[in-house]
Formats: C-alpha cells, structure tokens, sequence
C-alpha cells in the first residue's frame, strides 16, 4: 500500500477524524479560555498570579477526575455519543460560568467544564485506532494532536480582546457557541468504527500493562514533556504583555501563530514517524529539542529583547511536538480493547501535571523571575530522554 493509496472506509474515516478534531478543538477551546483571562485578571483586576493560575488550571483539574471513565465509555459504548454528549455538557457548564457571581462559582463551573470536555480526548483518539491502519496512524493521529494547539489558537485570537472589551461573559461565548455547534455535528457526522467481533468463549483482553513497564514509561515521558508545554501556553501570552510590552491583541497574534504552527508540526511529526516506522525515535529528538529551546528563551527573557518573541513561537511549536507521538504508540501497543482506557490514563497523567504548571510556575515567577522559571521548566524534558524506551522495546511490543 502506498502512502496515498486509497484504504477501506477512507470516508468514514476521514469524516470521523475530521469532526473528532473539531470536537477536541472545541473543548480545548473552553479549557484554555481560563489562561487567556490571566492578563484581564492580574493586571486590571488585581488577581495574584499564583490565584490567576490557579483558577486558570481549574478545568485541567476537572479533566483529570475523568478522563479514564469517559475513556471506558468509549471503549463500551463507541465514540459517538461519548463525544456528542461530553460537548452538550460542556457547553452547559459554559453557560453556567457566564451566570457565575464571584470567582469561587467561575471556578466551581471551568472544573465542572473540563470533568465533561474531557469526553473527546479519550474518545477521538479511539478513532483514529478504529478506523486507520497501522501505516496512516501517524499521520492521522498527527492530524487528530491538531486540535489542541488549534484550540488553544483560536482562544488566543478571542479571548484576550474579547475579555478587555466585554469582561468574562463575553469571552465565554466563544466556547459556547463552539461547544454547542459541535455537540450535534459530531451527533450526526461521526460513525463508530467497527468493533472485533464478541466471542463467548474467548478469553477477556489482556491487560497490557502487566506485560511489561513500556507503557508506563511512555506516560512518564509524556507527564515530563507537558511541563514545558503549559508553561508556555499558560504564561507565554501574560509574559509578553508584562516583560516584553507587547500589546495584548500583538501577544495574543504571537500565542496563536505559535499554536498553529504547532498543531502543522504535529501533523509533520507524525509522518516522520511512519516514514521511520518508530514512534520512539522522533519522540527522543523532541525531547531534546524541548530542553535547548526553554534555555535558549530563558537567556532571551533574561534580556528583555523583545526578539524573545520569535523564541516563544519556537519553543511553543516544538513543546506540542511530542503528543502524537506518544498516543499513537500508545494506541498501537494497547489495541481497541484497552486504548479508550490507556488514552484515558495518559491524559490524567499529562493534566495532573499541567493543573499543577499553573498555580506552581505563578508562585515561582511571583517570587524569582520568568528566566530563572524557564530554566526549572526546561530540566523536565532533560529528565524525559534516558526514560524514553529504545526502538528495540518498541518493535518487541508491536
């Protein structure tokens, strides 16, 4: 088969994948507007920005407490509904964070959000494992990683001018009405991939995590990688409007060219790594990357050059590299069985410490400095590269 071959069910393939994308995108939308409201809160309403970073981790929060249930439903009940129905709920929750009176109600409401828009992490990379095979899985989960730095693109592009203009509840418009819309696209486009047939006699799948510690060195890696990428997205934009003057919508242009950038690269990555038939390799060489570049923009930050832009934008395109790399390997090595499930647990790992990046990087620049932050953040990736398994575990485990 060749790389442009056609394959069995490309449309409903493509079709699944293209409104899973959009329903992650959606959600992502939601999640990431808390970060986006930091400069509304620090600097006009007087917020610390341990306080701001915590009320902007919130949602992540509500992602960890569910991630591996909605992962579970999907591997009961199919990707369809799970989907559809996490984005009707998380446009609820959006709705009641636009009628919330205080901060301690908003919050209550983005950890309510990010519980149910937690339905299409889990269940879109369900797809991609269904429905592509073995060879396009890069690509396609590549495509499917898109949604989070686009998510986080279009937040960056609405939300800051939206929230100077017209406060939170207008800023919170733009993922309900994103939410929304999605919820009965996905209800009425997406069709679940063919499940293996059920035997009575056959013996209950396997539980790949007993057959050896690959997996969870593959989460570990991830858990490590996710440092530099939130830090970047939850303080990059708030960085450049109070250290490199930047104007809020010009800061706001910057994070949303970075994330878009990002989500091609994603896509990038992922043919790299059929074309090299490893997803461990590219994962290493990402790793790396991660590392030089958060020193390379401590040094920038240091200085105050507002050149530190152009770093930014690297360092966000190449801290969002590593994401489909690790769930295709993932998925490739659990099966449709138990991929719902281990998606569900790679997610929780990567949001338990991204809800942690907010309130603790705060805290830390509040009382040292944005350089002295980037270079703790860039040890964590440092820490990912001897965890990464070789491709000699990886081909024993396909």
């Amino acid at each position: 088969m060749t790389a442009t071959a056609p394959f069995p069910n490309a449309t409903k393939a493509w079709t699944a994948l293209t409104l899973g994308v959009a329903a992650q995108t959606s959600g992502t939308v939601f999640v990431a507007t808390p970060a986006f409201l930091i400069p509304l809160l620090h600097t006009e309403r007087g917020m610390s920005l341990a306080q701001a970073g915590l009320l902007a981790a919130t949602p992540t929060m509500g992602l960890v407490v569910t991630l591996v249930l909605w992962g579970a439903l999907a591997d009961r009940f199919g990707e369809k509904w799970v989907i559809a129905g996490g984005l009707a709920l998380t446009a609820l929750a959006t709705v009641g964070a636009i009628a919330a009176q205080g901060y301690v109600a908003l919050g209550i409401f983005f950890l309510l959000g990010g519980m149910v828009s937690a339905s299409t992490n889990s269940a879109s990379g369900k797809v991609v494992v269904g429905w592509f095979p073995k060879d396009r899985r890069g690509l396609a989960m590549g495509v499917r990683q898109m949604a989070q730095p686009l998510g986080i693109t279009v937040a960056a592009l609405t939300i800051p001018s939206l929230a100077s203009a017209g406060g939170i509840g207008a800023a919170l418009l733009v993922p309900l009405i994103l939410t929304a819309v999605l919820a009965v696209a996905c209800a009425i486009g997406i069709v679940n991939p063919p499940r293996p047939a059920a035997s009575t006699t056959a013996a209950a799948p396997r539980n790949p995590y007993r057959a050896s510690g690959f997996l969870w060195r593959i989460h570990l890696v991830s858990i490590l990688l996710v440092v530099p990428q939130f830090t970047l997205s939850t303080f990059g934009l708030v960085w450049l409007v109070t250290e490199l003057h930047f104007p809020a919508l010009g800061a706001g242009v910057v994070v949303g060219v970075a994330q878009f950038v990002g989500a091609v690269g994603r896509i990038g990555m992922g043919v790299l790594s059929d074309r090299v038939g490893s997803r461990v390799r590219p994962l290493r060489w990402v790793a790396v990357s991660a590392s030089a570049v958060m020193l390379l923009l401590a040094a920038f930050g240091a200085e105050g050059w507002q050149a530190g832009a152009l770093v930014l934008l690297i360092a966000m395109t190449v801290t969002v590299a590593d994401n489909g790399l690790a769930f295709t390997s993932i998925a490739e090595m659990t099966g449709p069985s138990w991929a719902g499930r281990a998606l569900g647990v790679q997610n929780t790992g990567q949001y338990i410490a991204a809800s942690a990046v907010g309130p603790l990087l705060g805290a830390l620049i509040g009382v040292a400095s944005y350089p002295l932050a980037f270079v703790v953040v860039a040890i964590f990736p440092a820490l990912a590269i001897p965890l990464i398994p070789n491709r000699a575990a990886e081909r024993d485990h396909l």
